[in-house]
């Protein structure tokens, strides 16, 4: 185990294709479904409540003033990323099909990660405040944009966004949020102390969405319908998106002569997508039975980006150390 976690393989990504495995072997059927869809809802609103609760706003503030920084990161995450997604659909599409090709465009246009991406800058010694400012942010901004970007690029119906969606986002997601920040003068400082409790709720709320997307798939007969061949493809095609955007935004924070603790956030901030705020979205914007197709390449994006930045940022501690010696 502790090799696994030196490449990034811990028990919540070995969990992850357990509960994948078990909606495929054990689908939630009826009743069950519905329960399980009611509990999930509540699990990724406490889960945000939660967010809320441990944010330091002053955090954020003070990182909104690196400006240059900030404004990259957003840039790659809602610009560059769904620029490069884009392509890589008009190139793919027609060997993946529609609506594995639509959750590859949804991918791209999903906020970053929060608590994976600021660890990982934190273990390559960037710059940690702004990592936090950055990845919240993007967060908050992703709440209004990725829909908009849906409906923009992927013109799903009649390439407008319900309404009972952008409540259900908001209800889920944008209200949680805002409530924990309110009464995080009375909590924060509980919440911060027990990082584990974040910590679980998060995977939890992640393996119940999970579990639900993908039985759903199953009862709709997903695996039957999605070739060997298209998985493969589709495996390949998110590896090179992943490397693609990680190379562009190597690149770009080079030439953009950021200091090298900043160029981790944009990084560590800019290329990765979350899981966290991707499932409940994509849960509001697409009917059940094209769920488990449509966040099946998020899956694989979110767990080659973990043993890609788990890669990469024990790395460059490892240099950091060496520099210091």
């Amino acid at each position: 185990m502790s090799y696994l976690k030196r490449i990034g393989i811990d028990l919540y990504m070995i969990f992850l294709l357990a509960t994948v495995a078990l909606a495929f072997f054990v689908p939630a059927l009826g009743v069950a479904a519905i329960l399980l869809s009611h509990v999930t809802f509540w699990a990724v609103a406490l889960l945000f409540f939660l967010y809320g609760a441990k944010l330091n706003s002053g955090v954020v503030v003070a990182g909104m003033t690196n400006w240059r920084l900030q404004g990259l990161t957003l840039a790659a995450t809602y610009l560059m990323i769904p620029l490069v997604g884009l392509a890589l659909t008009l190139v793919a599409g027609p060997m993946l099909g529609a609506t594995v090709t639509l959750g590859l465009m949804f991918l791209a246009v999903l906020p970053s990660t929060v608590q994976s991406s600021v660890a990982f800058t934190g273990m390559a010694g960037g710059n940690v405040p702004a990592a936090i400012c950055a990845a919240s942010v993007s967060n908050l901004v992703g709440v209004v944009l990725t829909p908009l970007l849906v409906a923009t690029l992927l013109h799903t119906g009649d390439g407008s966004i319900r309404l009972d969606a952008v409540i259900k986002i908001a209800a889920q997601i944008l209200l949680p949020f805002v409530l924990g920040q309110l009464v995080r003068p009375w909590i924060g400082r509980h919440v911060q102390k027990h990082k584990t409790l974040t910590l679980m709720v998060d995977r939890g709320a992640i393996l119940l969405i999970v579990f639900s997307a993908f039985s759903a798939g199953t009862v709709s007969g997903l695996w039957v319908s999605l070739p060997i061949k298209t998985l493969a493809t589709l495996s390949i095609v998110v590896l090179a998106f992943l490397a693609i955007t990680m190379s562009l935004i190597i690149w770009a924070g080079k030439m953009t002569t950021l200091p090298a603790p900043d160029r981790a956030v944009l990084l560590y901030c800019g290329s990765t997508k979350s899981l966290a705020s991707g499932l409940p979205i994509a849960t509001a914007l697409f009917p059940p039975e094209d769920l488990a197709a449509i966040v099946l390449p998020l899956m694989i994006y979110h767990m080659a980006q973990l043993l890609t930045c788990a890669f990469l940022s024990q790395k460059a501690a490892r240099a950091s150390i060496a520099l210091q010696s």
